[in-house]
């Protein structure tokens, strides 16, 4: 496609392919954070205890970070049309699936096996991106929309499930379904066809595939589950994943054609920017869990008063896609990300003194600028994580982003959810002491990404 679209503009054919690669990672998105408002739903309605009910999430969560990275390996070995066509079609079996369930342990196989399809389907979008748009001016645009549709969905999802739920819980996964069906069709009618790929010599790195997916679901099973188990499982399961991975390392050194090209993990800018993801969407992830809690516990606000409220975070679905690029072509990457963390760091300052009877408007700031932040920071990260590698590692650095963000989201509302369970109720000062964590991660990415000496962007 790239010899027909014009040297800086995408051609209408070129928009299409965008909007459906876009509309899947909305999808994902959006997917993720309106479970978050309908799990009280849920609970009352299968009679779920606290405990079954947090896997509702966690096996989502566990299935993605453990696959993803065996996912964008895949897209690169066997076809990235091949895998975003194929896990989209289980994505949406399996979304329906879930809202037909009647059973807790039905609900979370179906949210395990979605999350897996979402791990392959996910970096293949990506790097269906980076494969067929030019480096320069066609792939930034390419990137920057894509990222701030990722992010509108995560930032909008919260106000779908509201409105979802609302009507019945059941529909945060039946709606999934419907726009999967429409992003289907799409995908099968526009994405270009690949030659199919050639017999490797050696093989498909099945030992390396399976220590990599086991350590990594054993490193975010420990995040997740820390708040919740005794400290004895939590050391038996991390000291399980970092041998797990030491094992992983010593098997990628020795095979002929391993999974993960260690050498990747030399690009400075690279690791620097999956630093900077994982900060990003954790603070972000942390702090919407804490200020959920705050709004419906505390506050005693509905669900769909609690989406419209946050609702404003969206502004970075309009500000990514224009403000942005503008922002990266006079400044560079590092300095545009710089400052997302920057507003990031500021909002949620702001919101330290909350106060039991807190007007919307007090909040108002915080939202705007998180919004902005989001905008800043989310696409020139994706660019910095990909920019410069391989046409045939494309997949795989998109794979490690990916983990990334699933990783920092795991952390953040990990880490939050200890601190707020160290206190035996919800309270005031509870909530105000968890704030700290997203405001510490904002200040870390700071750090992990201030840009170069002589105004030289770091991740340029």
């Amino acid at each position: 496609m790239s010899s027909t679209v014009a040297q800086d503009r995408l051609t209408g054919r070129a928009w299409a392919v965008l909007f459906v690669l876009c509309g899947a990672i909305f999808l994902e998105g959006i997917d993720v954070s309106m479970m978050g408002v309908a799990l009280p739903s849920i609970r009352a309605e299968l009679g779920l205890s606290t405990s079954e009910l947090q896997w509702v999430v966690s096996a989502y969560v566990l299935s993605y970070g453990g696959f993803v990275l065996l996912g964008g390996r895949a897209a690169d070995l066997l076809g990235r049309r091949r895998m975003f066509v194929g896990w989209l079609a289980v994505f949406l079996l399996f979304s329906g699936l879930g809202g037909f369930a009647t059973e807790g342990w039905v609900l979370i196989l179906a949210r395990f096996v979605t999350g897996i399809a979402a791990a392959f389907m996910t970096p293949a979008g990506l790097s269906i991106i980076t494969t067929t748009y030019p480096e320069g001016p066609q792939r930034t645009k390419a990137l920057l929309v894509y990222a701030g549709t990722a992010a509108a969905g995560f930032s909008l999802g919260m106000v779908v499930g509201g409105l979802l739920t609302s009507i019945d819980w059941r529909w945060v996964f039946f709606a999934p379904v419907v726009l999967a069906a429409l992003l289907l069709v799409g995908a099968v009618t526009l994405l270009p066809r690949e030659k199919r790929p050639g017999r490797r010599e050696h093989g498909f790195d099945l030992a390396g595939a399976l220590t990599l997916t086991g350590a990594m679901l054993l490193l975010v099973a420990t995040v997740v589950r820390a708040p919740d188990v005794r400290s004895g499982q939590t050391i038996t399961t991390l000291i399980a994943g970092v041998l797990l991975l030491g094992l992983f390392v010593a098997i990628e050194r020795r095979v002929a054609a391993p999974l993960v090209r260690l050498g990747i993990l030399r690009n400075l800018p690279l690791v620097r920017a999956n630093v900077g993801a994982i900060l990003l969407v954790g603070s972000f992830v942390g702090f919407q869990f804490v200020t959920v809690l705050y709004l419906q516990e505390l506050r005693h606000w509905s669900e769909l008063e609690t989406g419209l409220a946050l609702m404003v975070i969206g502004i970075d679905s309009v500000l990514a896609p224009t403000l942005t690029p503008r922002l990266v072509n006079r400044f560079g990457n590092g300095p545009v990300i710089f400052g997302g963390f920057m507003l990031a760091a500021a909002a949620y300052a702001l919101f330290l003194p909350i106060g039991a009877d807190w007007a919307y408007v007090a909040m108002l700031p915080t939202l705007i600028l998180l919004g902005l932040a989001f905008s800043l920071a989310y696409g020139p990260l994706t660019i910095a994580a990909t920019d410069g590698v391989a046409e045939e590692e494309q997949g795989l650095a998109s794979g490690v982003l990916t983990t990334s963000f699933q990783f920092g989201s795991a952390l953040g509302l990990a880490v939050v959810a200890a601190v707020l369970a160290a206190a035996d109720e919800l309270t005031l000062d509870g909530f105000r002491t968890a704030l700290v964590v997203p405001l510490v991660a904002a200040g870390l990415g700071l750090l992990a990404t201030i840009p170069g000496r002589r105004g030289k962007p770091a991740m340029a």
